[in-house]
């Protein structure tokens, strides 16, 4: 049988593993293989094929609605009609929402993620008995595991 699992790099990967290797199954059983971080930034507009889920469109899309609906009632007693500016107010929320997400992705969340750091994962693959499989997925979930797989 064998279990896969993934772990963050820290020190409870260390830990787990000489707790396995206390527990009698030894290194040869056990694998090991750090994964590569993504070197490259993650691109800020969606293509056709690759979408992150995040819109930039979401708070100019609400702005918009609300500052047309404004603009609209005051147009009533402006020169060009309610029509003309609800669509200039429209057109000024849409853009100064877009702006407000864009500084938001562009500016705040990437501080947010220069500070936290990326943080490599670890697949670790053991080989064992069937009757010593749920001690060591015990042991995997006790030192904070991401996942476990078994495989028979």
């Amino acid at each position: 049988m064998q279990l896969y699992s993934t772990f963050e790099t820290t020190a409870y990967l260390e830990i787990m593993l000489s707790t396995l290797e206390q527990r009698g199954i030894s290194k040869e059983k056990i694998f090991a293989v750090p994964l590569d971080n993504r070197s490259e930034d993650r691109q800020l507009f969606d293509t056709l094929h690759r979408s992150d889920g995040t819109s930039l469109i979401d708070i100019g899309m609400a702005l918009a609605t609300a500052f047309s609906v404004v603009g609209a009632s005051i147009g009533f007693k402006l020169a060009w009609g309610p029509i003309y500016w609800g669509l200039i107010t429209a057109i000024i929320g849409f853009v100064l929402g877009f702006a407000i997400r864009l500084v938001i992705e562009l500016i705040v969340k990437k501080r947010k993620r220069t500070l936290k750091g990326k943080h490599g994962e670890v697949i670790v693959i053991i080989d064992c008995d069937d009757s010593q499989s749920e001690v060591i997925e015990k042991i995997l979930w006790d030192h904070f595991a991401i996942g476990v797989a078994k495989v028979m």
